[in-house]
């Protein structure tokens, strides 16, 4: 037990804001990885019996944000342009430039740049996107010409959904496409997707971007999680998660699509391991490519995120007869569905550390490269030792640990604005914690399994 508790010590010490897709499981292995299993739930544990004694305001006031003053904002419209046509020049490159993925900036761009590290650094330092976004720049340069509103109104019945489906597409894609990291396969993908979406910002004006288009929603959504934010020229600082309070409860569509951040992430780690495959009656030890697991993979991706929006609602709905307030289901599905982004974003960051430390180093070489600096030599001899790979595996840890402590105190704060004292709040959450530590256990098996694929 003195084992588990200092475990339980080391484990939040050493949490940071890091990623990983593949540790090396013969190393993994060899870890006293239960040890650290059962530490990161016992935190979060601990953490749920911390709230029940601590007084009732204490949670919010954790995420109160400091304002640090007036800040110059850069020049938004230039960089986003600059995006736009560095965008259109990765996809010419995708159809023009070498066939390696590791060796043609389209892939290392969309794979490492964008999808590991910029959607890393939104949820922990704020909204980078809005700098970022390779529609709006055009599409305000083509309105300042025309001197014409979109000719379309965006339909409010649709809300969030389309988005949704749009995310549900770019997850398809990435889990089970044969090749999503092909340069030709993927310049065809990101070229109709912006060139659909660009004709569709036109018609339909900004409103398609917030409320259709599933990159944006999705970076929208870890925004919120970010520490900084800017609010009438001043810039705000405060813990990760600080604007989840502050913001109002999504749309029923945006509330489901936050779930599915958390789904779609979970089962990117499952659909690698023995246990997958020994299901699909695959030899892991013997993989045959994933031409042979597309429509299984597509299968489980959305089986995974129905059966997650469906026990999370399950325990919403528990916990909230537990108290007999009788609220209904569609409403607490919107309050409490941002609290799963932390853990959502800390599944991202820990499941792609490795990929990062290892495809990153491809992204220096091409720059090196193509700026004349010289060969830049790509190695995984970090994963050859058992030192790094506990490093690693013991900063994931620590990611997903602290992505669920504090999921649990932006849920704790909600229940109490929402109307009840401490103990009404704890007896409401009860259902949702035991959830979230029974995810916390799952996340960390996860990232030790053995992987096949």
């Amino acid at each position: 037990m003195k084992r588990v508790g200092l475990s339980a010590i080391f484990v939040v010490l050493t949490s940071g804001a890091v990623w990983a897709h593949a540790s090396d499981p013969g190393f993994v292995l060899l870890l006293p990885t239960d040890v650290y299993i059962a530490a990161g739930g016992a935190t979060v544990a601990l953490t749920v019996a911390l709230l029940a004694v601590l007084p009732g305001g204490d949670a919010a006031r954790i995420f109160r944000p400091t304002t640090l003053g007036r800040v110059p904002a850069p020049p938004a419209q230039a960089i986003r342009l600059a995006a736009t046509l560095i965008l259109l020049w990765l996809v010419w490159r995708g159809f023009a430039g070498s066939r390696d993925p590791m060796a043609n900036p389209l892939t290392l761009s969309i794979w490492v740049v964008f999808w590991i590290a910029l959607v890393s650094l939104q949820g922990i330092f704020g909204d980078l996107w809005r700098y970022l976004n390779p529609w709006t720049g055009i599409a305000a340069v083509i309105a300042r010409i025309s001197r014409r509103r979109a000719p379309l109104r965006y339909p409010r019945v649709l809300g969030h959904w389309p988005g949704v489906l749009s995310f549900l597409a770019f997850a398809g894609f990435l889990l089970a496409d044969p090749a999503p990291a092909d340069p030709g396969r993927l310049a065809w993908a990101v070229g109709t997707y912006w060139a659909v979406t660009m004709m569709a910002v036109l018609l339909f004006g900004a409103a398609w971007l917030v409320r259709a288009e599933g990159l944006t929603l999705l970076m929208r959504c870890y925004g919120q999680v970010g520490m900084l934010a800017r609010a009438r020229g001043r810039l705000a600082l405060g813990v990760p998660g600080w604007r989840i309070l502050a913001a109002p409860a999504p749309s029923l569509g945006l509330a489901v699509l936050m779930l599915l951040l958390l789904g779609s992430g979970s089962f990117d780690g499952i659909n690698e391991t023995f246990l997958w495959l020994d299901l699909l009656g695959l030899n892991p030890l013997e993989f045959p490519g994933r031409s042979a697991v597309v429509q299984p993979n597509l299968i489980g991706l959305m089986a995974a995120n129905a059966g997650l929006v469906a026990i999370f609602a399950g325990f919403l709905w528990l916990g909230d007869r537990l108290v007999r307030a009788r609220t209904p289901l569609r409403v607490l599905v919107c309050r409490y569905a941002p609290t799963m982004l932390p853990i959502a974003l800390a599944y991202h960051i820990a499941h792609y550390l490795t990929s990062f430390l290892l495809d990153g180093q491809y992204v220096l070489a091409w720059l090196a490269d193509s700026l004349g600096a010289g060969h830049v030599h790509v190695s995984a001899g970090f994963l050859n030792t058992p030192g790094p790979v506990r490093v690693i595996w013991m900063t994931q840890a620590g990611v997903v640990v602290a992505g669920h402590v504090t999921a649990i105190l932006l849920a704790h704060a909600i229940a109490l604005r929402a109307g009840g004292d401490t103990r009404r709040a704890v007896i409401s959450q009860g259902p949702l914690a035991l959830f979230m530590v029974a995810y916390t256990i799952f996340g960390l098996w996860l990232l030790a399994a053995p992987r096949g694929a």
